[in-house]
């Protein structure tokens, strides 16, 4: 089961990362979040009272507290970062930021097994080799990627945070809800702050109304991702939830490849061969 959630997550993850890229590309990237967030706060606000979450209310909320505002932060870096682009060579360095629920993993005294390790080791080296990353070049690839290594360590903290916001089904959609709202506060004071400063709020052409379906899309799949990732976190070591759900630059790169023609040199080939391997050999342990 931890397999098979924490597999869900990424292809969640990435669809999530490539849909927000391309919006952040007409949109500003804090109007993406706020707007994407926004949708999934009345989603999943529908979904607690249709299912009673509130009486899962307790003090461990306080961690979707806090993944509420780390989760901005690095949404905003990272949808900066798809924008600069390409998708493919910035998505798998995001990847960067599973050695934090890792490591809190290791911490908590798991010890994955021989295989499993191996598996880590082949998944984690696949997953930074699929974006094929260029460290040369103009400042604005320089940009990219110090906004991505924040977005990778944001991330990995939502990531161990959320999996320590709830224990039940009904309690996981209430710590959504509660770290959504957070999201969506913290996302619109940074967005008024910005307007005020002068920054655009929106495109030159007005509120993307057209892109509405695209921005409910994103949303969800990110909260079905935080869903999906804490399952996998609850019935199974963290360390390996944490690896597989990191697969998601994969799907992104491939996305890139399929719908944007974004070519994938033969060091990307090669680092999703070696994640695949890495997904078998963590399956299989």
């Amino acid at each position: 089961m931890t397999a098979l959630f924490a597999l869900a997550t990424s292809l969640l993850w990435g669809l999530a990362d490539f849909g927000g890229g391309l919006l952040t590309r007409r949109t500003p990237a804090l109007t993406v979040v706020v707007v994407s967030q926004s949708i999934a706060v009345v989603v999943l606000g529908a979904v607690v009272m249709a299912t009673g979450g509130w009486s899962e209310a307790g003090p461990q909320l306080w961690f979707a507290v806090a993944a509420g505002l780390v989760g901005p932060v690095a949404m905003l870096a990272f949808y900066k970062a798809l924008a600069l682009g390409p998708m493919g060579v910035v998505s798998p360095l995001g990847s960067i930021g599973v050695a934090v629920p890792v490591g809190v993993g290791l911490v908590l005294g798991e010890r994955p097994g021989v295989l499993q390790f191996v598996g880590i080791l082949v998944a984690v080296v696949g997953v930074c080799l699929a974006g094929g990353p260029q460290f040369r070049g103009a400042p604005v690839q320089r940009q990219a990627i110090a906004l991505t290594l924040l977005a990778a360590f944001g991330f990995g903290a939502v990531m161990a945070l959320i999996s320590e916001a709830s224990t039940t089904l009904t309690g996981l959609f209430l710590a959504l809800f509660v770290q959504r709202v957070t999201n969506v506060a913290a996302g619109g004071l940074a967005l008024y702050v910005s307007a005020r400063r002068g920054a655009p709020a929106l495109a030159a052409d007005g509120f993307p109304w057209r892109s509405l379906p695209a921005l409910a899309f994103v949303g969800l799949a990110d909260v079905a991702a935080n869903g999906t990732y804490s399952i996998a976190a609850q019935h199974g070591p963290v360390t390996v939830a944490a690896v597989l759900a990191s697969l998601y630059p994969v799907v992104t790169a491939v996305a890139a490849r399929g719908l944007l023609r974004e070519r994938l040199r033969a060091v990307q080939a090669a680092g999703a061969g070696l994640a695949l391997v890495g997904t078998v050999l963590l399956a299989s342990g």
